[in-house]
């Protein structure tokens, strides 16, 4: 039935009529407020309110010429009341069902009312905000599609406790921003709006009246997804993704990383094959890790961030996967395919500093929100950006709640945090006056100590199996150990210092290294200090330091089998391994996020050498327990020959359970060795499992036909006469 829209009643309730009886100076000042976008409550004035008599409606329409409320039973000419302002009144005191009809040219808009609604979030919520303990707040702050009373739309909530007035804006309004500001609930500093028929893939920002008086556009800092940069804008998502790796995540909640083999292969997503998209790199990454051997991949990081150069380092959505390669489902299928192979996925996650962009985290609701208030605290003097303020609860949540986001909702197996040392030292990168002591005159960040013990202890607690790698190059104790001693933590740690020692005698011809011997074995005198992981990352291939193989002496074939002895001498090393792409087929040139590697170089047989090494040393190491199990435990290592620093020749054992024992020899010189007596555990048949210098691998053969022999010498101690040959490594597994 076609219902006649009738005007609306004679008597006008409170504020009806107001343009047009009085001048705009005499306003109610909440209508002005409201209509200013700096009411704290619209929905106090908004929506539908009852009296004795009468059921008053109204409703803010920017741009209409008319508005119609339409009831099940009547339809009612909306008065114009001030502005954008609508009014009408139903007699009666129970609110009935209603909607708006709104003509924007020849098109009339049908609209549920925003402000009929209660508020998404409860009082046990808001509590666990303001305390900074809500673990899952990702739940709860950003955009949610969801249905309230039978009705579909999405519920928008954010932290802006400074804000003068929030409104939500977005594709639903043509980006107008003046019909939908958001209500405050107290204390908690939270606003929020369920925006009925508003769903997913709908574009929004919030524009945030800040206590300095400015209006900016603010991206969600809790949105699940992004615009595809340049763009800025958040967009509203719900995961629809069904995951197909139940039998690895219940695997990984029984599994201690400790224990397990682990070789890292670190990857920057938008260079390694440039064009592919997360569902592409599921097809052709996971079939070249599954080829090599490695047993986890390491993602730079894949949270959103504006500029691509930064790598992702300067990261503007923490809970939205980078949209340049795809959706965030694309990239849940990503680790999905992964995990079904097989394969362990970590991601760089970096909590130390974000960007200053306008549009995102910095001075968020006009102050000092996320970042420290304090410039020697709260701006990073290096890399131009904001460092996060620790100590404050809403912070630390933000971040502590995004470490469990990461694991939990895309099922990622650990965490290499960026930039620890810089959150640890208030005068990192500061010179003197340029940093404030703490409470205790010392140079270390409580608050950041703070934050980095409640981040691991959480994850630990929530996430079996789960592990957090901390990219920390000072001496700061206990970066691993646990945090009920007073430890940050941490899983492991990046071993900084075995990288800087090794790399230097490295690139030293073989004629100086006698003098540096002690650089190859300094490492052991603190191996155990920490849990490590010996990195070989993107920071070692940029800023004109070259490539790995450029790094290496001597002509070109020398370069290469110092490469390939170097590979074998850092996987028989202790601690676990981690590889920048295009180091395991050396690639020549340094690494160019925009050009991507050089593939074209796999074509030759050197490169395809070290790309075979590269898989075989996986491939050994995997099945040789005594390379990884004892990682952590000094009964795991054994210096046979620490000390030959004449012929630049290091032996050592490693050991593992049962009594599997692998014999390493390292000849670091382009000498062979040709009649090295290596004093072996027990007597019998050692197989080579892996020598450097094999033909396949672009080596000359020198070799041990396969095996050595250990006899007792003079005094009852077995001994093998070996061939070493030149920059080469070689792995003997013990007789069984």
């Amino acid at each position: 039935m076609l219902l006649a829209v009738r005007p609306p009643d004679t008597v006008l309730p409170p504020y009806a009529g107001v343009m047009a009886r009085t001048s705009k100076a005499t306003v109610p000042p909440d209508i002005e407020r409201l209509l200013a976008g700096a009411h704290h409550d619209p929905h106090a004035i908004l929506g539908a309110h009852s009296d004795s008599k009468w059921v008053t409606i109204r409703t803010l329409r920017p741009g209409a010429d008319s508005v119609t409320l339409v009831l099940p039973d009547d339809v009612i000419a909306m008065e114009r009341e001030v502005g954008d302002l609508w009014v009408a009144r139903v007699s009666g005191t129970v609110v009935p069902d209603y909607h708006f009809d709104v003509p924007y040219g020849p098109e009339v808009h049908s609209a549920h009312d925003p402000y009929r609604f209660l508020p998404v979030l409860g009082e046990i919520d808001l509590h666990l905000i303001s305390e900074g303990r809500h673990e899952e707040i990702w739940t709860k702050l950003g955009a949610h599609p969801q249905t309230l009373d039978g009705i579909s739309g999405t519920s928008f909530a954010v932290w802006a406790p400074n804000a003068r007035g929030v409104r939500v804006v977005g594709d639903f309004d043509h980006w107008d921003g003046r019909a939908f500001p958001m209500r405050s609930l107290g204390a908690s500093g939270v606003w929020e709006l369920f925006l009925p028929d508003v769903g997913v893939g709908t574009r929004y920002k919030y524009r945030i009246l800040g206590d300095d008086g400015v209006w900016r556009d603010k991206a969600d800092p809790y949105a699940l997804a992004a615009e595809t940069p340049p763009a800025t804008a958040s967009v509203v998502f719900a995961s629809g993704y069904t995951w197909s790796d139940r039998e690895w995540m219940l695997a990984r909640a029984q599994r201690d990383p400790h224990r397990g083999p682990m070789t890292i292969y670190e990857v920057h997503l938008g260079s390694w094959r440039p064009g592919l998209d997360y569902r592409d790199l599921a097809r052709e990454l996971v079939e070249y890790v599954t080829d090599l051997g490695f047993t986890h991949v390491e993602f730079l990081p894949v949270a959103e961030h504006p500029y691509g150069p930064s790598w992702g380092y300067q990261v503007s959505g923490y809970y939205a996967p980078t949209a340049r390669f795809g959706s965030p489902d694309d990239l849940r299928f990503l680790i999905d395919a992964l995990h079904r192979a097989g394969i362990g996925v970590l991601i760089d996650w970096v909590p130390a500093h974000f960007p200053k962009d306008e549009w995102a985290l910095a001075r968020f609701d006009g102050t000092c929100l996320f970042e420290h208030p304090d410039p020697r605290r709260g701006e990073h003097p290096d890399w131009g950006t904001y460092v996060f303020d620790f100590g404050r609860p809403e912070v630390r949540n933000f971040l502590v709640a995004n470490a469990v986001y990461w694991l939990e909702e895309f099922h990622v197996d650990g965490l290499r945090v960026d930039a620890v040392a810089s959150m640890l030292y208030l005068d990192y990168s500061r010179r003197e006056g340029e940093w404030a002591p703490n409470v205790h005159g010392g140079r270390e960040n409580l608050d950041a100590v703070r934050f980095l013990q409640e981040m691991n202890a959480t994850v630990y607690r929530r996430v079996p199996g789960a592990v957090t790698i901390a990219e920390e190059s000072t001496a700061w104790a206990g970066v691993t150990a646990p945090t009920d001693v007073g430890g940050l933590g941490f899983g492991f740690k990046w071993n900084m210092g075995w990288m800087h020692d090794s790399l230097g005698y490295m690139r030293r011809e073989a004629i100086h290294r006698v003098h540096h011997h002690n650089e190859m074995t300094f490492s052991m005198m603190y191996a155990y200090s920490e849990q490590f992981v010996l990195p070989f990352s993107h920071d070692e291939v940029v800023h004109g330091k070259g490539s790995l193989v450029t790094r290496m002496p001597g002509d070109r074939w020398q370069a290469l089998a110092n490469l390939r002895a170097y590979l074998a001498y850092m996987w028989a090393h202790p601690g676990k391994k981690l590889l920048f792409m295009g180091s395991e087929f050396a690639q020549s040139a340094e690494w160019s996020s925009e050009r991507g590697l050089d593939w074209e170089l796999t074509r030759y047989p050197e490169h395809l050498g070290i790309q075979r090494l590269v898989s075989d040393l996986n491939s050994v190491y995997r099945d040789s327990p005594a390379l990884w199990a004892w990682d952590d435990d000094p009964s795991g290592f054994q210096w046979l020959d620490p000390d030959n620093s004449a012929e630049n020749v290091f032996t050592w054992l490693r050991w593992g359970p049962v009594g599997d024992c692998i014999a390493v020899a390292v000849n670091l010189s382009p000498v062979p060795r040709l009649q090295h007596s290596l004093a072996l555990p027990t007597p019998g048949t050692w197989r080579e499992v892996l020598n450097s210098d094999a033909s396949i691998y672009g080596g000359t053969d020198t070799g041990n036909l396969g095996a050595i022999h250990a006899l007792p010498d003079a005094g009852g101690r077995p001994r093998a006469t070996v061939v070493l040959p030149p920059l080469a490594a070689c792995y003997f597994h013990g007789p069984t």
